[in-house]
């Protein structure tokens, strides 16, 4: 049963996204309704990973309804595991976040269990026997919760929300949660005014709080030219004898990427190599694009044009027979921390090899491979065994589909009115600190780092 909830002011509880990048999971607490935005997995280090394995702080099957500012796991990816452990209400979510979700989570739950099969078969693991932190059956049943929103607006009780277009990949969303009089507008992952794909973020509603991302808080993206630099990149590494590697998120930046190669070949920038997407997850992103040409900048007939310029590779024989190939091309596989998936087989063949690049197009968070390899280090480890890195790497996260400090700050400035307070997340330390300092010393405004497990009454 349910326990009563009596206070008749709302309540903030900050679960994750709290001096990290990952885990975003917001418990609002209102006078008769628990709701939690966002419900992510931690990512990166392993002290941070761990924290999936703890049971949810407040009892799963006290949480009313879960609502979602966007699909990617470290914002949805703990759904599976919530609703293992009690959790039955509904979850709200544009279209094609839902859209998404059923690519992701269920391939989330596959990874899980091999990985746990992987542990068994090797013994590889503490615990007798590898368990799997959700499994197929799991994401099904949260997939089954799921309520895509109409209109985008969902209301339950004295809570509703509204969704504004943020930019960040198809379906994202700020979302202005209305409770008990008070408006909290959660940013989600904000994306930039000028990307290559996604239309520029909607201008934020009235708040009297907000809750704000900073990934890129302590930092501008690089201004280099786009097409220049990447075809730059590409030309070098082809005179050298070499191939290309990008790790990609493969819902967003695999899409940018194929898209700007294409663009590059289109325009004779680059000779007409193939063009390899290995990833089934962002093969199955890609073509939602087609279905919600609506949500970015691309025309059907544009993402047709970038469709028949790119090969898919759909199954594992299919990528193994690429991994064995030795001619100039590019391969754009996930993920994109490179914490997994198919793209850990290339490195582990390109890495040791000079001639060969590595592009980095996005954020890496500390302690994964990526960042390791933005770090410089001389050799990584993959499936247990070191691999030197003798392969150029190279760091393009201007490419990076979230805002940096300017942007985030000039979207604030958008606000109608001061907000009461702004509550600073989703970044590392120094990330977080610098864009509080900017929004104190810059727009005057209240601005509050978010603690793992703090509570505020608004």
């Amino acid at each position: 049963m349910k326990q009563k909830l009596s206070s008749s002011t709302p309540t903030l509880t900050f679960y994750g996204a709290a001096g990290t990048v990952t885990g975003s999971r917001y418990l609002l607490t209102t006078r008769n309704l628990r709701v939690l935005v966002d419900c992510g997995l931690f990512q990166g280090q392993r002290d941070l990973r761990s924290r999936n394995w703890q049971p949810f702080p407040e009892p799963a099957e006290n949480i009313d309804a879960v609502f979602l500012t966007h699909a990617h796991l470290d914002h949805s990816g703990y759904l599976p595991a919530l609703v293992k452990q009690g959790f039955t209400g509904p979850i709200h979510c544009t279209p094609a976040t839902f859209d998404l979700c059923r690519i992701l989570l269920m391939d989330a739950a596959k990874l899980q269990e091999e990985e746990a099969a992987f542990h068994n078969e090797h013994r590889t693991s503490r615990h007798e026997p590898a368990l799997p932190l959700f499994t197929s059956e799991d994401a099904e049943r949260a997939l089954s919760q799921f309520s895509p929103v109409h209109n985008n607006r969902a209301e339950m009780g004295e809570v509703s929300v509204e969704y504004h277009s943020n930019g960040h990949i198809l379906g994202s969303s700020c979302l202005d949660v209305q409770a008990e009089g008070r408006h909290v507008l959660f940013s989600g992952d904000l994306g930039r005014p000028h990307d290559l794909i996604m239309h520029a973020p909607e201008p934020p509603p009235y708040a009297d709080y907000v809750v704000v991302e900073s990934t890129y808080g302590d930092r501008l993206h690089d201004q280099r030219d786009l097409k220049a630099a990447l075809a730059d990149c590409v030309n070098e590494t082809l005179r050298r004898g070499g191939q290309i590697l990008i790790p990609a998120f493969a819902v967003g930046r695999a899409q940018a990427m194929i898209y700007l190669l294409h663009l590059l070949q289109q325009e004779r920038l680059i000779p007409q190599i193939p063009i390899y997407l290995d990833s089934p997850m962002a093969i199955s992103a890609t073509e939602l694009m087609i279905k919600y040409h609506d949500l970015h900048r691309l025309t059907p007939q544009q993402c047709h044009a970038m469709e028949d310029n790119v090969r898919y590779v759909r199954t594992v024989e299919q990528s193994m027979a690429l991994n064995q190939m030795d001619v100039p091309c590019v391969i754009v596989s996930a993920s994109g921390m490179a914490t997994g998936g198919r793209v850990l087989y290339h490195l582990k063949r390109l890495l040791p090899d000079d001639r060969n690049t590595i592009i980095l197009a996005g954020y890496q968070a500390a302690g994964t491979r990526g960042h390791r390899l933005l770090r410089g280090e001389e050799e990584l480890k993959i499936h247990g065994y070191p691999y030197p890195v003798n392969a150029r790497i190279e760091n393009f996260d201007f490419l990076s589909a979230h805002a940096d400090r300017e942007e985030l700050l000039r979207w604030l400035r958008k606000l109608p009115v001061a907000p009461k307070r702004c509550f600073v997340t989703h970044g590392e330390r120094s990330a977080a600190e610098a864009l509080a300092d900017d929004i104190q010393g810059s727009l005057g405004w209240p601005a509050t780092i978010a603690q793992l497990g703090s509570t505020v009454r608004l």
